[in-house]
C-alpha cells in the first residue's frame, strides 16, 4: 500500500490492466440496444442541475445490476471469470459479492470529466440513507475506516474513439498520473476506485465543441436501418453518430471480504447516526475546532460544507478542469 492522508486512509495499490476480457462484443450490443434508451448522468456533484435547461454534456447511464435491477445479460459482465479471478487477487480475498453495474456512453465532450474517487460505502451509511457530500467528508477523515466495506472496481472499455482516455493516481493525489489511452478497446482495469483518484479525459469528436443537451435527452439506436445512434432532446434529434464513434465503458463493483468468516463477523458493525455524531465531534473537540456534527443539519449543505473544510479532500497533482465546473 502506499502513502498515507492520516492515520487511518492508505491509497490502494496500481491497478491491474486486462486484455481481451469479452469474448462476444456482439453480446454487448445486444445489452446495449435491448436496454435503450440512456439518459445523462446526473450525481452528487450537480445538486443544482436543472431538469429544463441545456446544460448536460452528451455523458448518459443506466445501471444493469443494482438494488432492483438486474438486467438479463448483465452476467456476461459480473459472472467474469478472469475479473473476479484478478478481484480476489488484488485484495487477497476469498469472497466477492457483485453488487452494482452500470455503462457509460459519451460523445463529443472536449473536457475532461471530474477528477474523483468513487462512491463512499460504509456498513450503515451509504448513498440511500446519507448525503452523498457528508459521505465524502467521512472517507477523508479518516475516522471510519472500520465500518468501510472494500470495494472492488472494473472498468471496462468497448471501443476505441477519438480521445476517451482515463487518467488515474495510483501513487496517491501528490504524485502525477498514469494514463489508459489507446488501444482501449476491450480493456479493463481492475483494482480500488474508491481510493484511487481518476478522471475521464476528452471524448471527441471535437469538431464542434461540447454538445449540450437537457436532463431530458435520450440516446438509443435509430430504427432507419443506418446503425446509427441518435440523442432525442424533448422530442427533437440533436445528435447522431454510429456508436463504434461514442465511448462505451461498463462499470461493475463488488464487495470484498478476506474470508466467509470476516464477512459474518463484521456484517451487524453498522454506523448509526448517532455513532457518526459521536465519532466526528470526539474528533473535532480534541482538533480545538469550533464546528460540531449536527444530525438536525443533515441537509444544511453549508453545515456538510463546514464539516468538509475541517477534512478537505485532496486535489491531485495534475488535475484538469471538469465540465461540469462552473
Amino acid at each position: 500500500m502506499n502513502s498515507t492522508l492520516n492515520s487511518t486512509f492508505r491509497y490502494p495499490d496500481p491497478p491491474t490492466r486486462l486484455e481481451n476480457v469479452i469474448d462476444d462484443l456482439g453480446a454487448v450490443v445486444g445489452l446495449l440496444e435491448r436496454n435503450a434508451p440512456y439518459n445523462p448522468l446526473g450525481g452528487w456533484f450537480r445538486p443544482d442541475q436543472d431538469g429544463a435547461d441545456t446544460t448536460t454534456p452528451m455523458w448518459f447511464q443506466q445501471t444493469w445490476l443494482g438494488a432492483d435491477v438486474a438486467v438479463e445479460g448483465s452476467d456476461l459482465f459480473v459472472d467474469h471469470e478472469r475479473v473476479v479471478e484478478t478481484m480476489r487477487q488484488f485484495y487477497d480475498a476469498e469472497v466477492v459479492v457483485p453488487h452494482t453495474l452500470f455503462v457509460n456512453l459519451m460523445a463529443a465532450i472536449p473536457e475532461c470529466g471530474p477528477v474523483h474517487t468513487d462512491n463512499p460505502l460504509f456498513r450503515g451509511r451509504d448513498r440511500s440513507n446519507t448525503p452523498m457530500l457528508l459521505l465524502r467528508t467521512m472517507l477523508w477523515s479518516g475516522l471510519f475506516q472500520r465500518w468501510a466495506t472494500a470495494q472492488a472496481t472494473s472498468i471496462w472499455w468497448m471501443n476505441d474513439v477519438e480521445g476517451g482516455g482515463i487518467a488515474y493516481w495510483p501513487e496517491g493525489s501528490d504524485k502525477p498520473p498514469e494514463r489508459h489511452v489507446g488501444a482501449m478497446a476491450n480493456t479493463s482495469i481492475v483494482g480500488d476506485n474508491h481510493g484511487m483518484f481518476h478522471q475521464v479525459e476528452p471524448v471527441g469528436p471535437f469538431d464542434k465543441g461540447t454538445h449540450l443537451v437537457s436532463p431530458a435527452a435520450e440516446l438509443a439506436p435509430t430504427d432507419d436501418g443506418s446503425g446509427d445512434w441518435a440523442v432525442t432532446d424533448r422530442g427533437v434529434e440533436s445528435y447522431r453518430a454510429p456508436l463504434d464513434q461514442i465511448r462505451v465503458s461498463v462499470l461493475f463493483k463488488a464487495h470484498v471480504f478476506p474470508t466467509e468468516d470476516e464477512r459474518r463477523r463484521v456484517e451487524h458493525d453498522t454506523l448509526s447516526f448517532a455513532d457518526v455524531a459521536r465519532i466526528f465531534n470526539e474528533d473535532l473537540a480534541e482538533r480545538g475546532a469550533d464546528v460540531r456534527f449536527d444530525v438536525d443539519r443533515l441537509e444544511d449543505l453549508s453545515h456538510t460544507a463546514a464539516l468538509a473544510t475541517i477534512y478537505p479532500e485532496p486535489v491531485p497533482v495534475g488535475t484538469r478542469k471538469s465540465v461540469f465546473d462552473t
